[in-house]
């Protein structure tokens, strides 16, 4: 029976350094995250060979004193948690006491830190876990410490590290993620002396995603906020049309730490559902505060991992702040024409500039419109049995001209002032009139044409619509079907008869209720066979056999049906009774469709996630004819 030993000193350490560092990059985290839990505002990590080289941090933090930096290089030595109860609400980033143990277990290590008070730093050295130099020297105040030769003592642990660049790529996302973690920190990143990253540290989080993840995914951003049970959610997410094959760009924030949680994810999509496209990721910056002790952090050792103890406050909090986010701050998709080859107006003459422009009266003016018309009696109307004139003009404030009106009783007035008009003719009345706002005129919808009997052109104001006329009728059945509308139905002549599969028989006839809100009529007939009695007015009689069937394997495919399961199921009905695309529509039709979808804000994708329509500025076309620079 082999003896049970207890391990050196230094082979324990370096079994604890491989729970934290894995690469460079994970050095990185532990380091920099030490930064901000030490209160710094500006942050620089630089970089060669891809980290393994070299790694240096410098901070403007609080510094460490000089009797206390020998004990921060021990393992489990830690300024952040005292006692048991401490774990239960951890406000820090780091807290294990591990990150400097286990960092100069596997490097060689040194660090110059000086505190606010002290008149001088102290400069340090350790290799391997061994002491080098421990020494009083002039330093700014904060904290510079340095990393080279990375697993200098570990070989069978550096072969497993990738090339330079591939190590290089690794850390730079760790410091993008820290730099979107905490928007009011100024970083700094150096990379074989090239900077590629600086943020503002102004605070705003917008500005952060800019500076790290660039113009194009900042373009496409929609703000979001909400609050509930205690539970805290801001930050930006994308429009759903920028939705992205993989979840790379996902990024979530509790409490100022970067997590990965299922459960946020999964309230995030279940959010985009019906507006992102099928096998499209929705791209996200997330921070979620919540009450410290609903969560436990302490379940992984490089701390990337919590768990809740309330799973679905967590989840109704991130869906509500995503959904209502998406409903008000969602835009229709505009195209961008490219800019033209050529500019004709830079190689016209003065006068040939002159010849091609065209004056257009300058609108009138507030003023110029009240000085315009003189009051006439033609301009005046008599309320139906009133005392009151209303004056269809307001005219020039002085009153000293004087005209003719006509009195409440029809008659015309002998020439005097509005003023004397008014003291006359118009008594106050003391009862309270309520005002009733007139509705809000509608642009008017014209429409231009169909393309391939498939996208209606429709112009609306300034700007010409392209519609997938397919899209738009799945969403907007989808929309009806949800809320409990019954769509159009047509009866059957005869009824007709469809067999189906035990599965397929069993799902339909499980679920006549909800097919019936569908526009389907469905009844049992027996021996695995229906009778569809009515069917969807756009469905074709064709169809039919093919849609059951559909429906049916849908109903299998989501098991017993819930919400979630029963918004597939519609999807699969609103996408076949739908205007197919090659379908003859009418102008009718058409602009009925038209208006649905442009005087609606929440029609603007299918249920697959497809847009429904894309809006093209009239300016946009202007500069394609050079009609405007």
């Amino acid at each position: 029976m082999p003896k049970i030993n207890l391990l050196p000193k230094n082979v324990a350490e370096l079994i604890a350094a491989g729970e934290v560092v894995e690469r460079p990059a994970s050095v990185i985290k532990e380091l920099v995250e030490n930064s901000i839990d030490a209160g710094a505002t500006v942050i620089t990590v630089e970089i060669q060979r891809g980290g393994i080289g070299l790694i240096r941090v410098t901070d403007n933090g609080c510094g460490i004193a000089f009797e206390d930096v020998p004990t921060a290089f021990l393992r489990h030595a830690t300024s952040k948690i005292k006692t048991d109860s401490d774990l239960d609400a951890i406000a820090t980033l780091g807290f294990r006491g591990e990150a400097l143990a286990a960092v100069s277990s596997v490097a060689r290590v040194e660090m110059l830190t000086a505190t606010e008070d002290s008149i001088v730093g102290t400069h340090y050295k350790i290799e391997g876990s061994e002491e080098i130099l421990y020494e009083e020297s002039g330093c700014p105040k904060g904290t510079t410490i340095v990393i080279k030769d990375i697993f200098y003592n570990t070989p069978a642990r550096m072969k497993f590290l990738k090339k330079d660049v591939s190590e290089g790529n690794a850390c730079a996302a760790v410091i993008d993620r820290i730099a979107l973690s905490h928007p009011e920190i100024s970083f700094r990143f150096i990379r074989d002396s090239k900077q590629t990253l600086s943020t503002s540290g102004d605070g705003e989080i917008k500005s952060a995603i800019y500076s790290v993840l660039g113009r194009e995914f900042s373009a496409s951003l929609i703000e979001t906020s909400g609050e509930m049970s205690g539970v805290s959610v801001s930050g930006y997410i994308c429009k759903p049309i920028a939705c992205k094959p993989t979840r790379n760009s996902q990024y979530t924030f509790l409490n100022g730490r970067l997590v990965r949680s299922g459960t946020v994810v999964a309230a995030v999509e279940q959010a985009y559902k019906n507006s992102a496209m099928v096998g499209k990721f929705p791209s996200f910056v997330i921070y979620i505060n919540i009450p410290f002790e609903i969560v436990d952090v302490n379940v992984h050792p490089a701390k990337t991992e919590v768990r809740f103890s309330d799973e679905k406050r967590i989840f109704d909090a991130v869906y509500s702040a995503i959904k209502n986010a998406l409903i008000s701050g969602d835009t229709r998709p505009q195209v961008k024409l490219n800019t033209p080859a050529f500019d004709r107006f830079k190689s016209m003459t003065t006068e040939e500039y002159r010849q091609q422009t065209i004056d257009i009266k300058p609108k009138q003016t507030i003023a110029e419109q009240i000085y315009s018309k003189p009051i006439t009696a033609q301009n005046i109307t008599k309320p139906n049995n009133s005392a009151r004139v209303v004056f269809k003009d307001e005219t020039k404030p002085s009153f000293a001209d004087r005209y003719s009106f006509v009195s409440p009783e029809g008659n015309k007035t002998e020439p005097m002032t509005k003023e004397e008009y008014t003291k006359t003719y118009v008594q106050p009345k003391e009862e309270k009139v309520d005002i009733i706002p007139e509705p809000e005129e509608k642009e008017p919808i014209i429409v231009i044409g169909e393309a391939f009997s498939t996208y209606i052109i429709a112009q609306m104001g300034s700007s010409i619509f392209m519609i997938d006329k397919h899209a738009a009728h799945e969403r907007i059945l989808f929309n009806e079907l949800k809320q409990n509308k019954k769509i159009e139905v047509q009866s059957l002549l005869s009824p007709l008869s469809v067999t189906l599969s035990r599965e397929e028989y069993d799902a339909i006839i499980t679920n006549t209720d909800i097919l019936e809100k569908s526009g389907f009529e469905i009844e049992d007939f027996g021996n695995s066979t229906v009778l569809v009695r009515a069917i969807p007015v756009f469905l074709t009689k064709s169809d039919i056999t093919s849609v059951v069937s559909e429906v049916a394997n849908s109903i299998i495919k989501s098991g017993k049906i819930s919400t979630e399961k029963e918004e597939d199921l519609l999807h699969t009905i609103a996408c076949r009774t739908a205007i197919k695309a090659g379908n003859y529509t009418n102008v009718t039709e058409m602009k009925a469709l038209a208006e649905k979808v442009l005087y609606s804000e929440d029609i603007m994708y299918c249920p697959h996630g497809r847009p429904v329509a894309f809006e093209i500025k009239k300016r946009e076309l202007e500069k394609q004819f050079g009609r405007i620079q």
